[in-house]
């Protein structure tokens, strides 16, 4: 008896929800990653399919490597910040790159400005706002280099 409960309510769910999903865009429920690209085309209009692209991306960890680094058919967001080099650089000088935003200049955040790909001429005026933002970067004590990152980049592009 409970198994064909089961059974029923699973399948009220499925046939819902392909009626639900029919037409529609799977990536816009699941997202990127390996799962989306292993069900590619097969998921529109399948909530068993859209569930196993979910579960895939969400299990396995790469759609969140895939948003961080842009591949698996993933867009990196506006607020990442340059490259591999330059999220090294700030995890090995977090000390010393927050002495010199508070500064508003020295020897780290030129180097910062540069891995940055901040033309020289505006370096002076990155610094400076990035120095008058100090508090939206280092947030606490206990900020790691994501969000510093992250900080940065929204104080950046404002």
């Amino acid at each position: 008896m409970k198994r064909v409960a089961v059974i029923t309510v699973a399948m009220v769910f499925v046939l819902t929800g392909m009626a639900f999903a029919a037409g529609g865009d799977a990536r816009m429920n699941t997202g990127c990653g390996l799962g989306t690209m292993l069900f590619k085309g097969n998921g529109d209009s399948s909530t068993l399919i859209q569930t196993f692209q979910a579960t895939t991306n969400g299990i396995s960890g790469n759609q969140t490597f895939g948003i961080t680094s842009g591949t698996s058919e993933c867009k990196q967001p506006m607020k990442f910040a340059s490259n591999e080099r330059t999220s090294e650089f700030v995890l090995a000088n977090m000390d010393n790159l927050a002495k010199d935003i508070a500064m508003g200049k020295g020897e780290t955040l030129d180097a910062f400005a540069e891995l940055m790909g901040v033309p020289a001429e505006k370096r002076p005026e990155f610094a400076s706002k990035l120095q008058s933002s100090f508090g939206k970067i280092y947030t606490s004590d206990h900020v790691v280099m994501a969000n510093v990152m992250d900080n940065i980049a929204t104080v950046s592009a404002q």
